[in-house]
Parts: structure tokens; C-alpha cells; sequence
């Protein structure tokens, strides 16, 4: 395996899915940094994502994301934390295949209601105009988009069942897969 393999973690998954919540732990226990890609764009343009996709619109995003997906490859022994649509373009897939370990935490279409219902700050579960979806419209868009991208998340080096699972369960799994994955 390629050495630069063993120094990045990438994980990927559908909006919802804990990859802000378990990366930073992943990471910590790693004894590696943790960083959220939102986040660098977010930090990068000087405004959150809902406004950078009201603005400007998904591919300008996109754009911008990969960007600074190919500059974060300088770094090493990172856990990087992807956007649910990271995975959409087929740059980033080969930047990801090419640079680290892609790990998919996948969870169902009911779970990832559950966790984003109250969200106010997903511009994909957002109307045209902007206005929050109503359930049902909310529950489609995210089957819709799910089965949409899976086939690219299945694509990851690690696929990973989160739903009723705990962090700390989740972590030690993702711990044990990527020692396994790196020594073969």
C-alpha cells in the first residue's frame, strides 16, 4: 500500500451521518489532527455554507471544495470529515482513492431523518426559495439524495453500519478496521 495511505483518514457519508462527531474522537484516539472540509470552505469564503449554496449556488461550492480537498492532502496524519456530496464529483473521488483511506458511515434513511429534522443549516433540505421542507418533502429529499450517492460511498475503502451503534463502539470498530486495512 501506497505510504501516503497510511497518514489520512477520509470520511465520507451521507449529511447526518456523525462524521463531525466521530472524526474528532477518531482522531484524538489516532493521536492525529481532525478537520471538517465544511468548515475550511466555511473559513475560507467567510461565510457558512447555506449562504456560500444561496449565493452562489452548488457548483460554485463544489468548486471550491475541491480545492481545498486537493490542498488538505499536504497534510498528514489527519482525519478529514467530507461533505455529503464530496464524493459527487469524480476529481475528489480519485483525490480521495489516491491519498488516504475512505471510510463510508452509512446509516438508513429513517435515521438520518431523525438526526436532521430540527436542522436548520442543510441548504440541500432547503426549498428553491430557501424555506424549510415539510417533513415529507424532507423525508423524500433524503431517500432521493441518499439513493442517489451511495453508489459513490460504496465505493469507500471502509463501509461501517452506524445506526444504533455508539460513538465509542463506532470509534473502537473504526479503530480495529483501520489497523486491519493498513497491515495487509
Amino acid at each position: 500500500m501506497n505510504e501516503m495511505h497510511k497518514n489520512r483518514i477520509y470520511l465520507t457519508g451521507f449529511m447526518g451521518s456523525g462524521k463531525s462527531t466521530i472524526g474528532p474522537i477518531l482522531a484524538n484516539v489516532l493521536g492525529w489532527n481532525f478537520s471538517d472540509l465544511d468548515k475550511l470552505i466555511e473559513k475560507d469564503l467567510g461565510d457558512s455554507v447555506t449562504n456560500i449554496f444561496a449565493a452562489h449556488g452548488e457548483l460554485y461550492f463544489r468548486e471550491k471544495e475541491r480545492e481545498l480537498l486537493h490542498q488538505s492532502t499536504t497534510e498528514e496524519n489527519i482525519v478529514l470529515s467530507l461533505g455529503g456530496g464530496t464524493l459527487t464529483t469524480k476529481q475528489n473521488r480519485e483525490i480521495i482513492k489516491k491519498t488516504g483511506i475512505s471510510i463510508y458511515l452509512k446509516s438508513s434513511p429513517e435515521e438520518i431523518f431523525r438526526r436532521l429534522k430540527y436542522k436548520v443549516d442543510r441548504p440541500l433540505l432547503k426549498s428553491e426559495n430557501g424555506e424549510p421542507l415539510s417533513v415529507f418533502e424532507t423525508k423524500n429529499k433524503i431517500s432521493e439524495l441518499l439513493h442517489k450517492r451511495e453508489p459513490t460511498y460504496l465505493q469507500a475503502d471502509i463501509v461501517y453500519q452506524v445506526d444504533n451503534i455508539s460513538v465509542g463502539k463506532t470509534v473502537d470498530d473504526l479503530i480495529k478496521l483501520i489497523e486491519r486495512k493498513l497491515h495487509k
